[in-house]
């Protein structure tokens, strides 16, 4: 007999079930003898199945840097717009320098002096050396210019190391881009006194991004394990690709390569963050956004169970299995997740019979003639049933 589940036969179904209640009440006899007639039942059988698994997502740039003022002064310039892509070595802004200005110009004019002085002493020691070689003077006045010498060597050093100093701070007063990368917000303008410290804005580079998610523990001891069974040694497949869905709800068109996971796990949750980098040469994913990872995860001798065939009672999933003998039993089962039209669940046997349409006219212990229905027809009904 071929499936047929329109509404006229189960409305048939059903009067015959009511017209043979009533012959039976008007005999006396009990409605729990009443029999219902091609009732749809499907057997069970163990399967292997993908299902896809997600977790929530951190999307951070592959580079995020803050730029801050490393001395204080009044902005003076502001070379970049918020948005814009710069380049390594390109200035952002331009802080006051005329303080640093004359530190320089007063470096320079000390180290000046001091190469001078030191001109001055070295020859001063030649001419000693004259005469002390012909014995006019004593050798301790030689010894007490070589003396000012090596001092006014010193000063050269000292002096050195103050115009690098101020040749340093100099080179602070203009504020360039780290890296290549696109510039954040920028809310001191021009004008503006800032200090050391002040953050002027964020260079981020978003030509690749880091999604990090956190798994369990017992995902992370499955993961290991099942890598350690298959011999692959080395600390996370290389082409073990995942993908990533966006806040909108769609699949990014790039897929990621799992790189790496922390060493530790969190205290409190007893989770564990993995890695995972995306291209992102649109520069469609910006720092900071959220979306979710989806990898597939396999699972094994689990049966699909119809969410059409079920029924709940405070809290708990129940079906009907029907025994050798034809008569329906309730059998409460603990759904793992959903699975489309479907309840996941690992809580049958091969070969169980679940009533698969038409649960609301059975009552437990009830008698029925089963209609078989392949796991074909069944996803057919169901499907076509949205």
């Amino acid at each position: 007999m071929h499936l047929n589940f329109s509404k006229s036969i189960f409305s048939f179904s059903f009067l015959a079930a009511v017209i043979l209640t009533s012959c039976q009440s008007g005999n006396g006899k009990n409605q729990s003898n009443v029999i219902l007639a091609d009732i749809p039942v499907l057997d069970l059988q163990p399967k292997s199945i993908e299902v896809p698994k997600t977790y929530v997502a951190d999307l951070q740039a592959v580079q995020f840097v803050e730029v801050r003022a490393k001395v204080e002064g009044f902005v003076d310039k502001i070379y970049v717009d918020e948005g814009q892509t710069v380049k390594k070595g390109q200035p952002l802004f331009q802080l006051t320098s005329n303080e640093f200005n004359e530190m320089v110009n007063s470096a320079n004019a000390k180290l000046m002096q001091a190469r001078a002085e030191a001109k001055s002493t070295a020859l001063e020691v030649e001419r000693l050396k004259i005469l002390v070689d012909k014995k006019i003077i004593s050798p301790s006045e030689l010894e007490l210019a070589r003396a000012k010498n090596s001092v006014s060597q010193s000063a050269i050093l000292e002096t050195e190391a103050l115009l690098k100093n101020a040749q340093t701070g100099l080179s602070y007063t203009t504020i360039r881009a780290p890296f290549d990368g696109i510039v954040d917000r920028i809310p001191y303008k021009t004008g503006s006194l800032v200090t050391a410290g002040d953050l002027l804005t964020n260079i981020t580079d978003i030509s690749e991004v880091f999604a990090y998610y956190k798994v369990t523990e017992n995902e992370y001891l499955k993961y290991m394990r099942d890598r350690l069974e298959s011999k692959k040694m080395s600390a996370l497949e290389e082409d073990e690709v995942v993908s990533l869905i966006l806040s909108d709800g769609q699949t990014y068109q790039y897929s990621g390569k799992l790189e790496t996971m922390e060493a530790d796990f969190e205290k409190g949750t007893g989770s564990i963050a993995f890695r995972v980098r995306f291209p992102n040469p649109d520069k469609l994913i910006k720092h900071g956004a959220s979306g979710k990872i989806q990898m597939d995860n396999t699972l094994e001798n689990i049966f699909l169970i119809p969410q059409k065939s079920t029924f709940e009672i405070q809290d708990y999933s129940y079906v009907y299995i029907l025994d050798k003998d034809n008569k329906v039993r309730v059998r409460s089962f603990v759904p793992l997740q959903r699975y489309g039209v479907y309840y996941i669940s690992d809580s049958f046997e091969p070969g169980d019979k679940i009533i698969f349409e038409g649960i609301q006219q059975l009552k437990d212990g009830m008698e029925i003639i089963p209609m078989r229905v392949s796991e074909k027809e069944a996803y057919d009904t169901l499907v076509n049933a949205f």
